[in-house]
């Protein structure tokens, strides 16, 4: 990853203040690729690299980015500042080259810091749900006549590209990975949650919730926070926010919560009236996407969207790729694949896998533990993630840029749940072909297979329906 640099707020103001040659290394990402779009826009000039060819990339070339593959040094030559991806190491040839040649690099966080003051801007963090919900409010605050920015982690099928720049206000997802959200200038915040992750940052879970307690204290305008987290609601009082959830005491609530044919219906209230409510159907499965949804809500109603307009323009919301997306349907059985890549997440997945409509034969998990360190860590967090699965299927790590800790394989994660639950039917299957082969050949008709994690898993589903069509014709 980049080094950390002692790039000071009021350098970083002034950094993007004109033009500037600005060059990303691995582009391909999905933060990177949305942070070249909005530097573009602002009009800088901006150039990437990456490692391997990709959609994203040529997505980027479209939009008049110049993206070289595979990296090289002489690409950052005139270039006035250079960033990076976190996954990116130190000790990348662009890198080294920017840092020879006296070049300003940025890490991912200060970029946004430099980004973020040009705007008025609205920080979506917490552990889990931020991706939705910078989505969900984008298209509320269009819906409202406000012509936002946004920055998302992710391709949304409702919105022409994962980023945009102008408006009124800049909506970006606040990530807690690099301590993005605390150099982001915020003028209003969302915290969704506070959960244990990126332990190699924060140290503990109380250094987590610590850094999200500045983000709220940096805020100078309205701040909106999860009543139904513990943690999180531990912070309103401090810093006078308005609350979300399902709990009765918070300022915008659910009630009368169901979920059927994929969808959810509640009715989202704000007052004591009768008056103040409005009946929504959100078409996301999970009640942690109902919470989102209020979040949102909660926002879009303190930025002045009226809450009726703001639950009519996600009616039709699709959701964000790879958030239970149905990858394909083949012989009676359906492939999803998600996000989903720590304990509560993997809850929250298989939770909403099945609604009151579902007929599933069985549910098959499939996870794909991500980054040693993480695992070295929290691998036993993991034991009680996977109960609502009637098969759980574990590979190894995906190392996201970690480097490989002896001893340390996703089959920690697989003696964590057996320890458990010695009922549980879990599977070791830590190579790829051999996974494709055995998902393939378990998955039966009436069954829904969930893939999840946040690394190469993604191409699972896909890979499996071959393998099928190729046993189908007996090879």
């Amino acid at each position: 990853m980049v080094a950390r640099a002692s790039q000071n707020p009021a350098h970083l103001r002034s950094l993007l203040a004109a033009p500037r040659r600005v060059h990303i290394v691995g582009v391909g990402g999905p933060g990177t690729s949305a942070i070249a779009i909005i530097l573009a826009e602002m009009g800088h000039r901006v150039s990437g690299s990456d490692m391997r060819e990709s959609e994203t990339l040529a997505r980027l070339r479209q939009r008049g980015i110049a993206v070289n593959v595979p990296h090289r040094a002489d690409v950052v030559n005139g270039c006035d500042v250079v960033t990076a991806s976190a996954a990116v190491p130190a000790t990348n040839l662009e890198l080294q080259a920017a840092t020879a040649n006296g070049i300003t690099v940025l890490t991912r966080a200060e970029m946004l810091g430099a980004i973020t003051p040009h705007a008025r801007t609205v920080a979506v963090a917490g552990t889990h749900g931020k991706t939705t919900t910078t989505s969900l409010l984008t298209m509320m605050l269009r819906a409202g006549g406000v012509n936002p920015g946004w920055l998302i982690g992710a391709d949304v099928p409702q919105l022409p590209a994962s980023a945009h720049w102008g408006g009124e206000l800049f909506v970006l997802e606040a990530d807690e990975s690099d301590s993005s959200h605390l150099a982001i200038r915020a003028r209003a915040s969302i915290l969704t949650n506070i959960d244990v992750d990126h332990l190699d940052e924060h140290g503990s879970l109380a250094g987590i919730t610590a850094s999200f307690d500045a983000m709220l204290a940096a805020t100078d305008g309205p701040r909106v926070v999860c009543a139904d987290d513990p943690t999180a609601a531990s912070l309103v009082a401090a810093h006078d926010a308005i609350t979300y959830g399902i709990s009765p005491t918070a300022t915008v609530r659910a009630t009368d919560v169901r979920f059927a044919a994929g969808a959810a219906h509640f009715v989202a209230r704000w007052g004591s009236s009768e008056h103040d409510s409005v009946p929504v159907r959100l078409p996301l499965r999970g009640l942690h996407n109902v919470r989102n949804f209020l979040a949102a809500l909660a926002m879009a109603q303190a930025l002045g969207v009226s809450p009726v307009v703001a639950a009519a323009a996600v009616d039709t919301f699709s959701g964000v790729h790879r958030r239970f997306q149905v990858r394909a349907h083949h012989d009676g059985a359906t492939f999803v694949d998600d996000y989903a890549h720590l304990p509560a997440e993997i809850v929250a997945t298989l939770a909403a896998a099945r609604d009151e409509s579902d007929t599933w034969r069985r549910v098959i998990a499939v996870f794909q533990p991500n980054r040693f360190h993480r695992m070295a860590l929290m691998s036993d967090e993991y034991r009680d993630s996977f109960v609502s699965a009637d098969l759980v299927v574990i590979t190894d790590i995906y190392a996201s840029g970690t480097e490989r800790i002896d001893g340390v394989t996703g089959e920690l994660v697989v003696d964590a749940v057996r320890r458990a639950h010695p009922q549980m039917r879990v599977e070791w299957v830590p190579q790829r072909s051999e996974l494709i082969d055995f998902v393939a050949r378990e998955v039966g008709p009436g069954d829904l297979c969930v893939s999840m994690g946040c690394g190469d898993i993604e191409t699972l589903p896909d890979e499996v329906v071959a393998r099928r069509e190729e046993l189908s014709h007996g090879r």
